[in-house]
C-alpha cells in the first residue's frame, strides 16, 4: 500500500511515515495542497491523508480538484475539534472518512486498510463483472511445462512487462494467472479482458475508461481496467487484434505508465503490470504493417512461449484425469475414468485445439459412455478433425483484410444434449452448447464467448446462424 500525507506540520508528516512504515505502508509527504498536486499528477496513490486547514489551498479545495480530475484514491481528512462541520462538509465532496486530531496512530491505520480493502474490493466486482476468465493452474509434468514454470517463477516478483504466444488453447490465460499469483501483489486484482471480444468503437473506453458526458450514451464517469487493475495485472488476451490507432495510445500508456479517460482533462498514472498474449505471429503482422514495431518491443520485454499439446503427450493422462474429474463436477455425476484403449487413442491424437480440444472431447465422451469407463468408441476424434478442416477452409475462403481466421466454436454442451442411443450431428452439438453457454452466463455473451473459446464476432455470427 502507497499513501499520500497531506499535512503542513513537518513533525506529524514524519512521525506518520515512520508509524506507518512499520505497518508496511509506503508514504510520501506534502507540506501544501499545491505540493500534493504535483504527487498526485506524478503518481498514484491507494489512498491519501490530507488535512482539512493548509495554507494556499486547504483540503477541500485539493479534495474538489481531485474530484474533477477524476482522482478515485479514497481520501481519509484529518481535522482540529473546531472543523467538524467542515469535515462533514468534506464527507459530501467525497471524502471517505475522517479523524480529529489529536488520533491514534494505531486508529489511523485502521481506517486506511478498510478504505483501501473496500476500494480494492469494489474494482474487483466491477473488474468480474466486465472482465472473464476461468481459474485454472497448470497440470503436467513434461520437461517444457516445468521449464516454463521455472521462467515464471523467476520473472514473477519483478514489474516487467511480459508476452505470452502460444496456440489457441494452449493456456495462455492460465500462464498469465500464475505471474500474478506468484507475484509480489498477488493480493491486488487480476483483470483479463479478451481483445478480440471487444467491439473496436468501445474499445478505448473498456480500456481507458471515460467521463461524465463525453460521448452520447456517457451517464457516468467509468473507470478503465487499467485502473481497475489498480496494482494488479492486466492481461491483453489476443494483443494482435488491437486496431492501429488503439496500438498508439497503449504505446504511450507503457512509455509513461499513464491514461486519460475519454473526455478527462489530465492524465491519471497507473501500476498496473501489463501481461499480453497472443496465437498469432506479431513479426510477420510487423512486416505487413498491422502491428508496430515499437509496441512490440515494449511488449516483448520477456517473453513465454507456450508449448502445443503435442509436444508434451505425456500429460494427457494426467490433463484427462483433472478435465474428467471437473467436467464430471459440473455435469452433476461421477466422473468416469479412461480406459487403456482410450488413452492410447488420445495420445496418438495431433490436437489441433490443444488443451482446449481436449476437454471437448472429453465431454462428448462422458455423454456418449455407458458406465464409468470410457472406451475407445466414446472418443470421437473424427468430428473434432472434420471440425478444424471446416474452420480452417471456411477462414481461408472469408478470411478478413487483415487475414485473421475467425475461431469456430468447439462443442460444449450438458447431458440433456444428447438422447439416449443416438449420437448428435455436429451443427446439433454445437447449438446446444452455445445455448447451454448462454443460459449459465445469463445472456452475457462476452462472458459466453469466452467459456466457448470463440471470439464474440463468432458468437455473434452463430447465434444468427441458429436462430438463436
Amino acid at each position: 500500500m502507497k499513501v499520500l500525507i497531506v499535512d503542513d506540520e513537518r513533525n506529524i508528516r514524519s512521525s506518520l511515515k515512520k508509524f506507518l512504515s512499520f505497518e508496511d505502508i509506503e508514504a510520501e509527504g506534502a507540506e501544501s495542497g499545491e505540493a500534493a498536486l504535483a504527487f498526485l499528477e506524478k503518481e498514484s496513490f491507494d489512498a491519501v491523508i490530507l488535512d482539512l486547514k493548509l495554507p494556499g489551498m486547504n483540503g477541500q479545495d485539493v479534495l474538489e480538484w481531485m474530484q474533477q480530475r477524476g482522482i478515485l484514491s479514497p481520501v481519509l481528512m484529518i481535522s482540529a475539534h473546531g472543523q467538524i462541520a467542515d469535515a462533514v462538509k468534506a464527507l459530501k465532496s467525497g471524502a471517505k472518512d475522517y479523524l480529529v486530531k489529536p488520533f491514534d496512530p494505531a486508529e489511523l491505520s485502521i481506517k486506511l486498510h478498510e478504505l483501501v480493502a473496500n476500494r480494492r474490493r469494489e474494482n474487483l466486482i466491477e473488474a468480474g463483472e466486465r472482465t472473464t476468465g476461468r481459474e485454472n493452474a497448470f497440470i503436467g509434468n513434461a520437461p517444457v511445462i516445468r521449464d516454463m514454470l521455472t521462467q515464471i517463477g523467476k520473472i514473477a516478483r519483478s514489474d516487467v512487462t511480459v508476452l505470452i504466444t502460444g496456440e489457441s488453447g494452449t493456456g495462455k490465460e492460465i500462464a498469465a494467472r500464475e505471474i500474478h499469483a506468484q507475484s509480489l501483489n498477488s493480493k491486488e486484482p487480476f483483470v483479463a479482458v479478451n481483445i478480440g471480444g471487444i467491439h473496436e468503437g468501445l474499445m478505448e473506453s473498456e480500456l481507458f475508461g471515460h467521463e461524465k458526458g463525453s460521448f452520447t450514451g456517457a451517464a457516468a464517469r467509468k473507470q478503465g481496467l487499467f485502473e481497475l487493475a489498480g496494482r494488479g495485472s492486466l492481461f491483453l488476451d489476443e494483443i494482435g487484434e488491437m486496431p492501429m490507432p488503439l496500438q498508439v495510445k497503449l504505446l504511450r500508456v507503457l512509455q509513461e505508465r499513464k491514461i486519460r479517460r475519454l473526455g478527462g482533462i489530465s492524465d491519471i498514472p497507473i501500476n498496473a503490470r501489463i501481461i499480453s498474449a497472443t496465437n498469432r505471429n506479431l513479426e510477420d503482422m510487423i512486416r505487413e504493417g498491422r502491428f508496430r514495431e515499437d509496441l512490440y518491443f515494449r511488449l516483448n520485454v520477456i517473453r513465454i512461449s507456450l508449448p502445443p499439446l503435442r509436444e508434451r503427450r505425456e500429460d494427457i493422462p494426467l490433463l484427462a484425469s483433472h478435465l474428467l474429474a471437473r467436467l464430471g463436477q459440473r455435469m452433476g455425476r461421477p466422473s468416469p475414468s479412461l480406459s487403456a484403449e482410450a488413452r492410447d487413442r488420445l495420445e496418438a491424437y495431433s490436437f489441433p485445439g490443444n488443451v482446449r480440444e481436449l476437454e471437448n472431447i472429453l465431454e462428448r465422451a462422458i455423454i456418449y459412455c455407458e458406465g464409468d469407463t470410457i472406451r475407445k468408441k466414446d472418443i470421437d476424434l473424427h468430428e473434432t478433425h472434420d471440425l478444424h478442416e471446416t474452420r480452417e477452409t471456411s477462414a481461408a475462403k472469408t478470411a478478413a483484410p487483415s487475414g485473421t481466421p475467425e475461431e469456430a466454436p468447439l462443442p460444449e454442451f450438458s447431458p440433456n444434449t444428447a438422447k439416449a442411443g443416438k449420437p448428435l450431428a455436429m451443427a446439433d452439438i454445437e447449438k446446444q452448447a452455445i445455448i447451454g453457454t448462454l443460459e449459465r452466463c445469463k445472456g452475457n455473451r462476452t462472458k459466453a464467448a469466452n467459456e466457448l473459446g470463440i471470439s464474440r464476432k463468432t458468437l455473434f455470427n452463430k447465434i444468427r446462424e441458429y436462430g438463436l
